[in-house]
Order: C-alpha cells, then structure tokens, then sequence
C-alpha cells in the first residue's frame, strides 16, 4: 500500500476530484506514490526518474513522471469531458451560452469579461436545468458544472488545450507537429513529450485558424506561415498548409516571462560570475553600448533583461523591436514596437522607430534584436552619443564584425569601435545536459589602419573544464581605465577594480541571501545608487 506523503497533495486533491482521481489511478497502476512541490527547484536537474506534481493554478497540476521503462513525460492533469454524455451536456451548455450572448454587452477588460461569463454560464444553468442542480430537464452534478464552466474559461478566455502550458512557469518553448505529437522545453527536465492531443489534424487546423485571427494575424492555405504574439506577449510560428507541413498542422511558441529573471539568478545558475555582473553595472552606470550575442536559443535576451537594472534609475529608455520580449524596470520607458501588416505606407519598421529614437534624446536605447538594415541606424546613434544595447546573431567576436560590416546592414568597419563590448552567449553541453554560459566578453577597443582591422581584448573567458569564468582584463581593461575610471575622476585608472570588486561583492551577498525576484534586486540597485552601501538591505 502506498504511503501517503505529502499533507498539502491531500488538500489539493481534496479541492480537486480530478486530481484524486488522477492519482489513485497512477498509484494502483505503478504501485508508487508522486511527490508533490509547490515549487520547483533547480536541483531537480539531477533526479534521473522524477515522479513528481506540481501546480500550476487550479485545476491544473503538472506530472513529471519517468521511470527505468519509460521516458519521462510532462503529464497534464485537469478536468476533461469524460464520456459521451457529459460531452453532450457541454455542447447543450456552450450552445446555449452562444445563443445568450448577443443579447449582452461585452466587456473588452479581461477580468470583466471572466465575470461576465461566470455570469452568462449560471444564466445558462438556469435556463436549462431550473435552476443550477435542479431535476427538471438537464441534470448536471456541482463537479460538472465546474468542470464545464473551466473548460469553457480555458478555451474561450484562455488558448484552449494548450493554456495549461502557458500557465506552467517552468516551460521555455512548446512544439507542436500535427494533433498527436505536442513537445516541450523544460527548464529543469529539459525536452519532454506531453499528454496533449488534438484528436486530428483537421481539428487542429482548425484551432490555428482560430488562434491567428484572435491574434489579428489569419493563417490560411494562401498565408501558410504566420508569425504573430498570444495575449500573454509569447511568440507564436504556424505553419498550417499540409503540402508545406508533412505531419499536419504545426506551430513552435516561445514563452514570455512577464517578470525576467534577475542577475543574481544568472549568477546563482552560473550562467555568468559575480565579476561579469559586476563589469556589466559599471559598463551600463556609464553609459557604454554592449551587445548580447550568441546562436539561437542561447538565452540572448534573458541575459539583456536580467542585466537593464544596471543602469541608473532617472535614466530615460527607449526599446524598439518586432516583438515585445525587453522589459525594463524604469519610470521613463518609451516602449515601441513595430506595424508590419497593413498598406505599405503604414508600416512602421525596426528602421523606422531607431530613426525616431535619435529625436527622442534617450539615455539608452535598446533594440529586441537587431537583423538587417536598422544596424546601421544604431551604429549611427552610438556614433552622435546615444548608448546602444541589442541582441545580435552571431557566435564569436570575428562573426559579428564580418556580419556588421556585410550586406545588409553595411557599417563601414571604421565605425564598429563605437560599440564598446560584445558578450557572447552559447547553450553547452556539460557533463551531460544543456547549459547556457556567457562564454567570453569582449572589449572593442577601435579600428587601426596599421592592424588593417579591429582591435579587441577578452576581458573575461569561461572555462568549460572548472565551468569558471576567468577575469583576463584584470590590470588590462581598456573600457574599465581608459572609458570609465577617467570619466569617473580615478586619479589611478587602476582603482576602478576595486569598485568592480565591491560590487561583485553585492551581488554575492544577495546570491547568499536569496535575493533572486527580479524586482528586488532592482530595488537593491535603486538603493546603491541613491545611497551607496548604506542604502542595502543588508551587510556585505
């Protein structure tokens, strides 16, 4: 018999019939009982046969489950229509929903309109039972009607089948390729097939089709390949066409975090040091343009975002991109974001807003990614005195001036040492799973007609043996003495290390004590820079 563990699983499946029901089914089968977290954690990495659930929002749980006969599996847990007649008094409930609703007004805020179909689904109750769990013409059970009016919620408010994965945190991409095979990106248990099936795939192209035109963005056998953002600000690619997409209808969504992760959490993961984080405060308190760069999925604009709260507070930002994936923490945000559907003539372009950003006299401006010809824009404003911070596509120093300097974006090569520093991001494979790992950074020092090229200096290389990231420009950092510490009245360039080396320390000690939400660490930094040590929340 198995052991019960876990007082707070009982609650849960106290509140949740489907859940014990769940559960009962997977102990009897298994003969072991899952362990349930509120939280996951990153040690979990480790565990080679999870067996594990967790919440994501009632009704929803997660099951992590694998074992030495069967690959792991993301396993869904939430009410569904479990036979032909419950199906049947569904329909009975939305088709009626459907008739009541012209006859109201609609709210357009989200949470209104949640209310107004809470009410609009007892209405409906009503109409056909007489009341919510009367006996005269459609009798339905209170589990029933929860299960209904949750169904309804998630395929009307939320994205359907596939909202349970936008409310799961721990989901980085989710794979869709034709109704029988939906995958994922786990940040701790990596990649992982699901329970999730659409039944067919003209089911499932039906549902694209759906999604796209809620997106504003239709997809169709003439518009094949649509590329649009869900409500949540994730990024979406479909390809509907059968002729285009062999296995049926698929689709690649990237999440959106609405709160980043903080730099101490990089830290603490290792994806870079305390003394990277440190170098980056200094670099963005003194306005230098630096540029994250790496391969695709290489957690470029992570590492963007996590590191925005170096710069200082009263500073004015303007973020320019194709999709909003930047946040920033600061008063002064001008959020921009491009128009490419439409007329030509009202389309607004990368190109377009940098080319506004000049006339808006930021004190950064950040670009989501930069791709074509906009480069050229941007190198433009480091040149008149604005800081530049992007993401770029290119994996090593010598790539991205090659790619700079070639068509499309064309930046003569004389004008690359207005860029100050390129980090360099990449996924790794270390002893056995996929890292992300700053794996240099590098100082661009400026053009010499006699070197017939760019000179540059790795300040800081990571080593893939001790997985450490070693400070080369120590006593030889041409941004930190010759950019920075004259700017900032060292009368000894050298004693900017010791500040670099302070505020390492910071970053340390929040690592230590926990200090990972991303606005907290913000606050931590405000307070650095409106009162110095005093102004933490702690001693170092």
């Amino acid at each position: 018999m198995a052991e019960r563990i876990s007082d707070t699983l009982d609650v849960a499946m106290a509140r949740n019939p489907h859940l014990r029901r769940y559960v009962d089914s997977f102990v009897k089968k298994t003969g072991k009982f899952p362990e349930f977290h509120p939280q996951l954690s990153r040690s979990m990495k480790d565990i080679k046969y999870p067996n594990i659930i967790y919440p994501v929002g009632d009704p929803i749980f997660i099951h992590i489950y694998g074992d030495i006969h069967a690959e792991r599996k993301y396993i869904v847990i939430e009410p569904r229509i479990a036979d032909r007649k419950e199906e049947e008094k569904y329909e009975a409930i939305k088709d009626k929903l459907l008739e009541l609703a012209p006859t109201k007004r609609i709210p357009e805020d989200k949470e209104e309109f949640e209310l107004f179909l809470d009410e609009l689904f007892n209405e409906a109750m009503n109409k056909l039972s007489g009341g919510l769990f009367g006996r005269n013409r459609l009798r339905i059970t209170r589990e029933e009607a929860e299960k209904f009016r949750y169904l309804l919620k998630r395929d009307i408010v939320g994205i359907g089948p596939l909202e349970p994965l936008m409310r799961d945190p721990y989901i980085e991409d989710i794979h869709i390729i034709g109704a029988n095979y939906v995958s994922l990106i786990h940040k701790i248990f990596e990649a992982l097939p699901t329970n999730i099936d659409f039944g067919d795939n003209i089911r499932l192209a039906d549902y694209f089709k759906n999604l796209s035109e809620r997106m504003g963005r239709p997809v169709s056998d003439k518009n094949p390949v649509v590329d649009g953002t869900l409500p949540d600000g994730s990024r979406i690619n479909i390809i509907y066409s059968p002729d285009i997409s062999i296995k049926g209808p698929s689709a690649t969504i990237r999440k959106f975090s609405a709160t980043p992760l903080s730099v101490t959490q990089l830290v603490n993961w290792n994806t870079f040091s305390a003394e990277v984080a440190a170098y980056l405060w200094l670099a963005l308190e003194y306005g230098m343009s630096i540029f994250v760069c790496g391969e695709t999925a290489s957690g470029k604009t992570t590492t963007l975002n996590s590191i925005i709260p170096f710069i200082k507070p009263d500073a004015k930002i303007y973020t320019a991109e194709d999709t909003p994936e930047v946040i920033v923490p600061h008063k002064t945000w001008q959020r921009l974001t491009t128009r490419e559907r439409g007329p030509e003539e009202s389309r607004v372009t990368l190109f377009d807003l940098l080319k506004a950003a000049l006339r808006s006299r930021p004190n950064y401006i950040i670009v989501g990614e930069i791709r074509g010809a906009e480069g050229a824009i941007a190198f433009q404003a480091m040149q008149t005195g604005h800081p530049v911070m992007s993401t770029f596509h290119a994996g090593d120093i010598k790539k991205m001036i090659q790619r700079f300097t070639g068509s499309p974006i064309n930046v003569p090569v004389t004008f690359i040492d207005n860029l100050n520093i390129a980090l360099f991001q990449q996924a790794v494979y270390v002893r056995g799973r996929f890292l992300r790992r700053v794996v240099s950074v590098v100082e661009i020092e400026g053009y010499y007609e006699e070197l017939g090229g760019v000179a540059t200096r790795n300040v800081f290389e990571w080593d893939p043996v001790s997985d450490r990231h070693i400070f080369r420009g120590m006593n030889n950092s041409y941004i930190l003495e010759r950019k920075i510490a004259e700017v900032a009245g060292y009368e000894d360039p050298k004693d900017i290390y010791n500040e670099l080396f302070l505020r390492a320390r910071i970053i340390k000690r929040m690592v230590e004590l926990g200090i990972m939400d991303y606005h907290a660490v913000h606050r931590e930094i405000k307070n650095f820079y409106e009162r110095g040590i005093e102004g933490l929340s702690f001693r170092l």
